[in-house]
């Protein structure tokens, strides 16, 4: 049966009106006007942060590694499909109050809810053991003497910990914070005082090999910066910011609903492209500084970690031990960005088994109130876990997951335009042609890409 996101049969009569916020007295307007804009990022820039996750930074090195600044150009061209994706995901989750999987099951089969949700946490939890094998490996640069096992049981633990006991609100805080893990990379460019021009070149101009090695890694970078955990993600993190702040929406009249709808979704789409820039600029500086490190001397597979941080050297060049505090700088971002991340999947995954069976949900929930939430998120991240007992290289597992993440993202990025399409769920918050155009560009460069992938891969 359809169903009306934007309006009710017989709505109450509106609140009593509320009175706009008053600024304190002296306290300068453009001030405010920054304030401002620091509270309306959110879901966004926390999905944008989580986007280079270790697996992010393993695969983007690896491009580096092999191919130079030659493919510098994807993350110019990648931008406007990752933000079309991510804003379609997030405007599904504050139109519809309800995520991915919750809107699947209320309009469309089973069949392909349990096929959607199933594509997920396949993908999710293999990106979790990746994410986590990488943490682990990293750390030991700095500590060695301290066995893998004991510091995959560590991370897990205080993964786990703090997304079951920490208050969602403060959990947010600390999740922008992490946004600057990754500024040495940025820093290192600068450094290494490159050929700006050349490298605007590459950004510019498209370099396309028809191999397999380059296939293989192109879809490794479709999955890396548009995965399916994102789209499930932001679209839930996007209710819970609804009803976090807007608890009374649903007791205004329809056209109030609208009114605050389009304002709300005013600030989805900036919170949305300041995050995937964010995500998409860091990606361009791994590549830069690892094509101009890395490549240049011989280093064209990165196997370990330590080869990965020596990307880092120019930025503590001249210091003594300089690759031991670049393996060090190198190891914190890993493990940063994973302690952003592994939660994100776990909790992109627990979204969608809960919405699929009709659970209570969310991070804004305690655990008494939402406990198979909960569990789940326990259950992914131990899996995670045991995945690394398989003995798979910690860095080219990260590689592998990016490439799983790319095939398992068509199916739901076709899903996703579907429901995003559909004027019964979404009303007059539909896709335009503008989001109609980035959403299909990118569904079919995925598609291909995955199949031409699979076939030389099969072929070769």
């Amino acid at each position: 049966m359809a169903t009306e996101p934007v309006t009710e049969a017989q709505p109450p009569p509106p609140p009593p009106a509320v009175r706009p916020r008053r600024l304190p007295r002296g306290f300068p307007r453009p001030l405010y006007q920054v304030e401002r804009f620091f509270r309306i990022l959110g879901p966004g820039l926390i999905t944008g942060a989580a986007d280079d996750d270790p697996s992010g930074i393993g695969t983007y090195s690896q491009v580096g590694a092999a191919f130079g600044t030659g493919q510098l150009w994807l993350a110019l061209y990648l931008l406007p499909l990752a933000i079309a994706v991510q804003e379609m995901c997030g405007r599904i989750g504050l139109v519809t109050g309800a995520g991915i999987a919750g809107v699947v099951r209320r309009r469309y089969s089973r069949s392909l809810l349990f096929g959607a949700v199933l594509l997920l946490v396949i993908a999710n939890t293999i990106n979790i053991g990746a994410d986590l094998g990488a943490m682990v490996a990293s750390t030991q640069l700095l500590v060695p003497q301290v066995p893998g096992i004991a510091l995959l049981i560590g991370f897990t633990a205080l993964v786990v910990l703090l997304e079951v006991f920490v208050p969602y609100r403060q959990y947010a805080r600390v999740l922008k914070v992490l946004v600057l893990s990754l500024g040495a990379y940025v820093i290192t460019a600068f450094l290494i005082q490159p050929d700006w021009l050349a490298l605007l070149r590459a950004t510019v101009v498209p370099n396309i090999q028809f191999t397999p090695p380059f296939l293989a890694l192109l879809v490794a970078i479709l999955g890396t910066t548009i995965s399916p955990y994102l789209f499930f993600w932001q679209a839930s993190e996007e209710v819970e910011e609804r009803e976090l702040h807007h608890p009374d929406y649903r007791g205004t009249t329809p056209k109030q609903q609208r009114k605050s709808l389009r304002a709300w979704i005013h600030d989805l789409r900036l919170d949305t492209t300041l995050g995937m820039f964010i995500s998409v600029a860091t990606f361009w500086f791994i590549v830069m500084t690892t094509g101009l490190t890395l490549h240049p001397n011989g280093i064209t597979t990165i196997a370990t970690p330590d080869q990965a941080a020596r990307a880092l050297v120019p930025l503590v060049q001249g210091f003594p031990h300089a690759g031991t505090i670049a393996g060090a700088i190198f190891a914190l971002g890993i493990v940063g960005t994973g302690l952003l991340a592994v939660p994100v999947l776990a909790g992109a995954a627990a979204y969608g088994v809960c919405e699929t069976f009709g659970w209570r949900e969310g991070l804004a929930l305690p655990l008494g109130r939402a406990r198979n939430f909960y569990i789940i998120i326990a259950l992914a991240t131990l899996v995670g876990l045991g995945l690394n007992l398989l003995g798979i290289n910690p860095i080219q597992a990260l590689v592998y997951a990016a490439v799983i993440n790319g095939i398992l993202a068509v199916p739901l990025l076709v899903l996703i335009m579907r429901i995003a399409n559909d004027k019964e769920v979404m009303g007059a918050f539909a896709n335009g042609w503008l989001s109609n155009l980035g959403g299909g560009i990118t569904t079919l460069a995925m598609g291909a890409a995955a199949v031409v992938t699979l076939v030389a891969l099969f072929w070769h």
